[in-house]
């Protein structure tokens, strides 16, 4: 049951965003200067409705903003060990709050740039909406390289891009001999799956 909490009393706030994700009834405070603060993101959507997963032990959501993936998949996944990261500390305070918000006590809300003070690896389930103005190297290093590193074996790693990185993410696999597939894509934005290369000796 989601938690009865008061707005977040400060001048960064802007509206409360309701959110349905498979049964589940969510709800979100959005602040003027965080990405997406009108409504819950297209690609966000788009990448919740995609991912098909077991149940995973260990979720990290990188770039979380106000925490709307990661939220939804504590929700989903209880049990689960999830840690969300942001660069912006404004996008932290109010993804710690949305987790009071939606009863997800099973998240964790850290300050990060990149993997910096993430909690090491592995992962069953690394999640993103990649930002798409930080440059193709900085999604290269710290959205593609790291997360892969930072997954379990058997682990995955989901994220969603808008439709003008389609460029750059298959270059990125065909470079790397990444196991990365385009699994969905909708008008202004695709969902990719990366998995860790099969150690030697191991059943693809």
């Amino acid at each position: 049951m989601q938690s009865a909490v008061a707005e977040p009393a400060d001048v960064y706030f802007k509206k409360r965003i309701n959110y349905q994700h498979r049964g589940l009834a969510l709800s979100f405070d959005v602040a003027h200067t965080i990405f997406s603060s009108h409504q819950i993101d297209e690609g966000t959507d788009l990448l919740l409705r995609t991912i098909d997963v077991a149940t995973p032990q260990r979720i990290l959501d990188m770039g979380c903003g106000c925490g709307v993936i990661g939220i939804a998949l504590a929700r989903s996944f209880p049990t689960a060990e999830v840690i969300l990261a942001d660069r912006d500390l404004l996008a932290v305070r109010y993804a710690r709050h949305n987790a009071r918000l939606n009863a997800a006590g099973n998240v964790t809300v850290i300050g990060s740039v990149g993997f910096e003070s993430v909690p090491p690896g592995p992962y069953d389930l690394i999640v993103s909406n990649v930002p798409a103005k930080i440059g193709d190297d900085a999604i290269e290093q710290e959205f593609i390289h790291e997360p892969l590193v930072a997954l379990a074996h058997s682990g995955a790693y989901w994220f969603v891009v808008v439709s003008g990185l389609n460029r750059l993410i298959p270059q990125i696999g065909t470079r790397n001999n990444l196991k990365l597939k385009q699994v969905k894509k909708r008008s202004g934005h695709a969902v990719y799956q990366l998995r860790p290369h099969t150690p030697t000796g191991e059943a693809a």
